[in-house]
């Protein structure tokens, strides 16, 4: 998978290692006026069944879904939205995503975080 170049930004992101079944393709990355915080929006695909297993991030993640169905695990809590809902998951909470439907699903991601951290640390 190829860095994908930021609108705005001109700089190439990281990519990191996914799950078999869903794609997180970047949209923009910027820094915040808030210090030591940027912003990440993306979005985030998954062919029908795949999943995203347990992590967390360094800052919130505000989720709206475009398409299909798909279950999030928030805090061990199941939580189901469909396209035009919208999540919100707040800093290190530990959450996972599965499309549960029989089309692909898609979200918007939009995370607030703290610069120079991982976006991503999975967990058990």
């Amino acid at each position: 998978m190829a860095a994908t170049l930021i609108a705005g930004s001109g700089s190439p992101l990281p990519v990191q290692q996914r799950p078999a079944g869903s794609t997180r393709t970047d949209l923009q990355r910027h820094d915040l006026n808030i210090p030591g915080h940027e912003v990440l929006q993306a979005r985030v695909d998954f062919a029908p069944g795949a999943s995203f297993p347990r992590h967390k991030h360094p800052g919130e993640e505000i989720i709206y879904v475009i398409g299909g169905t798909i279950e999030y695990e928030v805090a061990g809590k199941p939580v189901v939205v469909k396209a035009g809902d919208v999540l919100f998951v707040a800093d290190g909470v530990i959450h996972s995503a599965r499309n549960i439907g029989s089309e692909p699903a898609a979200e918007l991601a939009t995370y607030v975080l703290r610069k120079g951290e991982p976006l991503t640390t999975f967990t058990e």
